[in-house]
């Protein structure tokens, strides 16, 4: 003992002599860390920092005394009984011979107090032995601290593997969960048994798409832990279109202005599904803000540090939160850790968390208190607190006698013993890691020449290779770790149900297991349920409603692609699927019902024989051909008469033949139009009408001559024949082979043929002839516009000639009908689509044909039929004889009372 004491003092000379020996080397302060210790009689220490408090108490940061380490505040139940995990795994490992046999393993934890500081307060303690930190330096003389389980949450974790790194240091993490830790660069010396946040982040955008929620709002702790888990989240669910209505985030010091704006964010949002990364100790004063504003309807998506947190699903925060679905690591039941935590009581324990823990959970205050905090309340100090609701120790004195079975306490339950079992793992893993390093056999060791460890003196890097290589297991789980110093990743997936006295179960409602594969990886049982809104139905959480089918989705402009707007699709496109981003063009032959939600086959229009108007219009072509054709018979049967003989008989002949021809034609019209037809209808249209009207100019060119020969009366033409029938047939050839050249040009050239018309009309496809050059067609019918002026300029010369029967008026009466007929069609035939456009077409024909027939047959045959006396040839030729004084001068002879000489003004055939 004397020795060991000498020893101690040379020790701390040579350190003194080491500070002392430059002005520069000497110690700017001392740590005040608060912790368990339990090394006598050890041979290897493990150490532990745990968040036992919730803060630091400020102290004046003031320069002109000596600054301190501060003291720690808000006693956290839930940690203490992970502190309490720490030592029970370890006296489980010393009772055991399978494990560390001989070996002694000894514990120094400290607590961070839920801060950076001092968590690395407590890193530069362990590394230097005490608490005067000399950097570089251990000066501790007790046995040697092999491992650092802790050091709690992911920031307070960063901070210390970043300072154990430098000494290849080894860490084993229970709760650091932030996916920046893997990055072995950075942290060469850090290993966890809890999973990568990243598999959290991933798993939690699979939720929330399975559900069909669109629009989430997030909210984050302003740390590692939060950044880094809702980023990779983010970036999850927004490759599948889902969007972000508002992401915060939550201060580290409490401060009541950034909490409301947080609460209004949240309020004014229509986003009813929040996910949540933060710790329990961040996210209090939030739902408790909110809790305040009685806000209900939310849906909580909870990340692992607070899923299973007492501190949260208390019974006056169920209304809110009841219904949260949250992910929580591995669950396991420790056996003979309930009567271990049992164990405690202040009258045999001098810590001083100890007595704190006993005066908080029993709210009292213990005789001899070890505790220098004051009994009053510890929130009156300068800086605004996190967990700002602390009450003071009460005055009733504590006996410790109490039980703690009597009262609902956090420490005591060991139903959801997840986090603490991750540290129960983390104090296996060093102790097997430091099991394979004693049994390694000297030369067949993984050091240099197959050399090993010793169990009593190691180098920190020498430990760090087993504790990468270990590979163990637990409670029916497989513990090793992979290149990046992680676990495997599986999750329960838990329901907060709300009990009828308000309190909260977590029911597990799925699983996630990242080592299967990817459809397998998550299950969930929507069915067992509990939603926030008393109902099974799975809430709503979208910006805008989704498009149904005969929609598109209309993005609003400087909004997220979730929100927007429904916009019917065009004539002639569909969608068939809901959320369609785009319309789909309906196929040629094809057009949009209704709904704008199905491709419809396209009417086919065309003039059918079988149809109403079709049968009508056959049934007036058929009676005017009939017509005609009676006309060709009359004039046959009383051929040899004056009145058809008179002005070329074949050529009367001929144009009723025409007339019958044209009339008829109108039948091709009608039909599915094919490509003979196409190429039949106009240009026999054409043809007729070109020889109808030239044979009514050959007519006229003699009526013509002969009034002109009146006007001149001139003697000396009595007897002369002014033009001889074989012209005027000659006439009416020559101006149907004309016609007849430019048709055969048109159809060798650009023949008309059938089309699908499909733009004219949308719904319907219009099946008509294409007539392959507008210009070739104006000119087939703009000959035969020229050949009826050429009549009816002719005519029109010849209409004053005084006859009873003067054929010229009749002829110009018959070209204005046949203009006033075509003129009227073409704005007619422009302004109509589809079969009404040929049914127009053919009702100018018809008319035109039957203005044509009246005007030119009908007089003739009033007279021949029913007026047989007139039709002589002494009133033909303009001779009344002297039986008949009544009879009325002729109507086709004129007299010339100068020389009482008549001039026949309608030849007659011989």
């Amino acid at each position: 003992m004397k020795l060991d004491h000498f020893l101690r003092f040379l020790v701390f000379l040579w350190v003194s002599l080491i500070i002392s020996a430059s002005p520069t080397c000497k110690l700017k302060g001392k740590f005040n860390l608060n912790g368990f210790q339990e090394a006598t009689g050890s041979h290897l220490v493990l150490g532990g920092m745990f968040p036992i408090h919730f803060r630091i108490i400020s102290s004046n940061a003031s320069s002109t005394t000596v600054p301190e380490s501060e003291e720690c505040e808000g006693f956290n139940f839930r940690t203490f009984r992970w502190v309490r995990a720490m030592m029970f795994a370890i006296n489980e490992i010393n009772n055991r011979k399978d494990i560390l046999p001989n070996i002694n393993l000894g514990y120094t934890i400290y607590d961070s107090c839920f801060t950076i500081s001092k968590a690395v307060e407590g890193t530069l303690t362990y590394l230097t032995g005490q608490d005067e930190a000399v950097p570089n330096y251990r000066c501790s003389a007790g046995a040697p601290l092999a491992a650092l389980i802790g050091a709690g949450g992911s920031a307070l974790s960063i901070a210390t593997a970043r300072i154990l790194g430098l000494y290849y240091f080894p860490q084993v993490a229970y709760s650091s969960s932030c996916s920046v830790l893997s990055d072995k660069f950075q942290f060469p010396s850090f290993l966890r048994t809890i999973p990568n946040d990243n598999f959290q982040s991933r798993a939690m955008a699979r939720l929330i798409v399975s559900f069909g929620w669109t629009w989430v709002g997030t909210i984050a702790a302003d740390d590692d832990y939060g950044k880094y888990g809702i980023k990779l989240f983010k970036e999850e669910v927004e490759k599948v279109g889902v969007c972000i209505s508002f992401s915060e985030t939550l201060p580290k010091v409490y401060s009541m202005e950034k909490i409301l704006k947080v609460v209004h964010t949240i309020k004014a949002s229509t986003a009813n599904i929040i996910v949540v990364f933060s710790s329990e100790t961040d996210f209090n004063p939030l739902i408790e803000e909110i809790v305040n504003h009685n806000m209900t309807g939310k849906t909580w998506i909870a990340s692992e540090a607070w899923s299973t947190s007492a501190l949260i699903s208390r019974p006056e925060y169920s209304s809110t939160l009841g219904g949260t679905i949250g992910f929580a690591i591995r669950r396991a039941e420790i056996k003979g850790f309930k009567d271990f935590l049992h164990t405690i009581n202040p009258r045999t324990s001098s810590d001083k968390l100890v007595h704190e823990f006993w005066q908080r959970a029993f709210n009292c205050t213990l005789p001899n208190s070890l505790l220098t905090i004051n009994k009053t309340s510890s929130n009156n100090n300068s800086t605004q607190s996190r967990i700002h609701n602390i009450p003071p120790f009460s005055e009733n004195l504590c006996t410790g006698n109490e039980k703690l079975d009597d009262i609902g306490n956090t420490y005591s339950d060991v139903t959801q013993l997840r986090l603490t079992y991750s540290v129960y793992k983390a104090v296996y893993t060093a102790a097997y890691a430091l099991h394979n390093l004693q049994a390694c056999e000297e030369g067949s060791g993984p050091f240099v020449n197959g050399t090993c460890a010793n169990i009593l003196d190691f180098e920190p890097w020498q430990l760090m290779y087993y504790l990468k290589h270990v590979n163990f297991s637990t409670h029916g789980e497989v513990v090793r770790f992979d290149s990046s110093g992680d676990v495997n990743a599986t999750y329960d997936i838990i329901n907060w149900l709300r009990n009828p006295d308000g309190s909260v179960s977590y029911v597990n409602i799925g699983h996630y297991d990242s080592t299967v594969p990817l459809e397998h990886q998550m299950t969930v049982d929507n069915g067992s349920i509990f939603w926030n809104n008393d109902e099974t139905e799975v809430p709503r959480s979208v910006c805008s409603e989704s498009c149904l089918p005969g929609t598109r989705k209309g993005i609003r402009q400087g909004e997220p692609v979730c929100c927007f707007d429904c916009i019917l699709c065009a004539d002639g496109e569909i969608t068939n699927e809901t959320d369609s981003r785009e319309c789909i063009q309906c196929p040629e032959d094809y057009w949009s019902n209704a709904n704008k939600d199905e491709c419809v086959k396209k009417l086919v229009e065309y003039l059918a024989f079988e149809e109403a108007l079709g049968i009508t219009l056959i049934a007036l072509s058929v009676f005017g051909a009939c017509i005609a054709l009676s006309i060709v018979v009359v004039f046959i049967i009383y051929r040899d008469t004056a009145l058809v003989k008179a002005n070329d008989r074949e050529l009367s002949f001929l144009i009723q033949l025409a007339l019958a021809i044209i009339i008829l034609s109108s039948i091709v019209f009608i039909g599915k139009p094919a490509r003979w037809s196409c190429m039949t209808r106009q240009v026999l249209l054409a043809l007729a009408f070109a020889l109808c009207l030239s044979c009514v100019m050959g007519k006229a060119v003699l009526l013509m001559l002969t009034a002109k020969a009146a006007k001149a009366k001139s003697s000396e033409n009595t007897d002369k024949e002014l033009l001889k029938p074989l012209y005027q047939k000659l006439i009416a050839f020559t101006g149907t082979i004309i016609q007849g050249i430019i048709c055969t040009i048109y159809l060798v050239l650009i023949p008309p043929y059938p089309i699908k018309n499909t733009a004219s009309q949308n719904i319907k496809i219009i099946l008509e002839c294409n007539e392959g050059s507008v210009i070739f067609l104006c000119c087939v019918f703009g000959y035969d516009v020229l050949l009826a002026l050429l009549c009816f300029i002719f005519a029109f010369i010849g209409r004053k000639l005084p006859d009873n029967f003067n054929e010229a008026k009749f002829m110009t009466f018959a070209m204005l009908v046949f203009f006033i007929v075509w003129i009227s069609f073409v704005p007619a035939y422009l302004s109509t689509r589809g079969k009404f456009m040929v049914a127009v077409e053919i009702f100018a024909i018809l008319a035109s044909s039957f203005g044509l027939l009246g005007c030119l047959f009908v007089p003739k045959c009033y007279i021949i039929i029913l007026k047989p006396e007139r039709n002589t040839e002494e009133l033909v030729r303009g001779k009344p004889t002297g039986n008949d004084k009544s009879a009325p001068p002729s109507s086709v002879s004129l007299t010339s009372e100068a020389n009482s000489t008549t001039i026949s003004t309608v030849p007659v055939d011989e």
